[in-house]
């Protein structure tokens, strides 16, 4: 269904059909208002709307009063509920003594997990919500405009639709709100300027192995307070770490943390108006692998763990494992050349029989190179995950 400035993309996650409570947690603009709006909610209420957060956030009890006339299975929706927790202890009544449906939208874990906030006891049941995947994009899908401007969902309509400057516009201003409302406007830092310096250099060293002590030395802030910086991108859903496989290596807390969306790179980078380099392009494809696999993983309820594997100088991009075990590797490539194939043969002698997949962005067809080794186009890499098809070739 198009309009004339948006596309609506069917999403992966199926709520229509949930009959529990649920919290739909995202980063901005991944679409999460558009997707409870299309549940048809018997009452909204929008945190953002200044009036609104006000009048609860000095007032909570009148939630209450506006939600306990209602029937038993009705719906409520409440937008960016991580503003006012407090609202929690009265949604909690709602489910226990009314029998409410509740559909909970946020884009900022923090206030939650870390201020003491009721998360329902189970009452509740947890998603993520992510930028579009290739399957949600479907023919819109292009992998050069994913790693230039990434796969928000409006940013991919006004793409589609050839409205590649309001696109820029909209992902610059994106920083600037991330800034304001998340990081300001709740209050997570004391000095906002040296979280400035250090977002700065975070998303240089995106996809890198990070040493939390030279990240302090480049932004000039203390190393706990980068550790808290990196804390706060996580719970506000900016992205995430992947940590090593080895156990050894893990305590040596060297992980690489991945923002969660290419086109907000770019912009916090300030390069959206040029094309990626050939470098750039490397870093890109590698942080649209990772986010991929883990979209595919939270939206297929997959209980696995994705993690780097590194053992000296060797290193792979990803294992995908479960209960402790790889089920496969996997190592992205945007060039003609395979330029790590000492660290494949050296996992291959630590893990015989685990199949290793290079996954290229530039290879049309799949080649085998060795025993439970092969080169793949990376769409048939991703599919192989969404389909939990392992088997090498033979």
């Amino acid at each position: 269904m198009r309009t004339s400035n948006n596309i609506l993309y069917k999403r992966e996650i199926q709520l229509k059909s949930l009959n529990s409570s649920c919290f739909l947690m995202g980063p901005r603009m991944t679409g999460k208002t558009s997707l409870l709006n299309q549940l048809g909610a018997d009452v909204c209420f929008d945190l953002l709307d200044p009036q609104v957060e006000i009048a609860f956030r000095t007032r909570p009890h009148e939630f209450w009063e506006a939600i306990s006339f209602l029937k038993p299975n009705m719906v409520v929706m409440v937008d960016e509920i991580q503003k006012i927790p407090k609202l929690l202890d009265y949604v909690q009544m709602g489910i226990d003594r009314k029998k409410i449906r509740f559909f909970l939208s946020g884009s900022s874990a923090r206030k939650l997990r870390h201020g003491g906030a009721n998360l329902l006891g189970g009452r509740a049941i947890y998603f993520n919500l992510h930028p579009l995947t290739a399957h949600e994009l479907g023919k819109d899908f292009n992998i050069n405009t994913i790693l230039r401007f990434g796969s928000l969902p409006l940013i991919s309509s006004l793409i589609v639709q050839n409205h590649s400057k309001e696109a820029i516009s909209h992902l610059k201003s994106y920083v600037t709100t991330y800034i304001k409302e998340e990081i300001k406007a709740e209050s997570l830092v004391r000095k906002l300027d040296s979280f400035y310096r250090f977002l700065d250099v975070a998303v240089q060293c995106n996809g890198q192995m990070i040493e939390f002590a030279n990240v302090s030395r480049e932004c000039a802030v203390h190393v706990n307070t980068v550790k808290e910086h990196y804390s706060i991108l996580e719970d506000t859903l900016m992205g995430q770490f992947i940590w090593p496989f080895n156990r050894s290596e893990r305590k040596k807390a060297r992980p690489k943390f991945y923002f969660f969306d290419c086109g907000v790179i770019r912009a916090l980078q300030n390069r959206l108006s040029d094309k990626p380099t050939s470098v750039e392009k490397g870093m890109l494809f590698e942080t649209w692998i990772a986010n991929e696999l883990i979209r595919i993983r939270d939206y297929s309820e997959y209980e696995h763990r994705i993690s780097l594997w590194r053992k000296g100088r060797w290193e792979i991009d990803f294992i995908i494992e479960s209960g402790g075990k790889p089920l496969i590797a996997i190592e992205c490539k945007t060039g003609r050349q395979i330029k790590n194939i000492h660290s494949l043969k050296a996992f291959q002698k630590d893990f015989p029989g685990i199949p290793i997949v290079i996954c290229s962005l530039s290879d049309k067809r799949t080649r085998k190179l060795d025993k439970n080794i092969w080169i793949e186009p990376y769409r048939k890499t991703i599919n192989r995950y969404r389909e939990l098809s392992f088997r090498p070739l033979l």
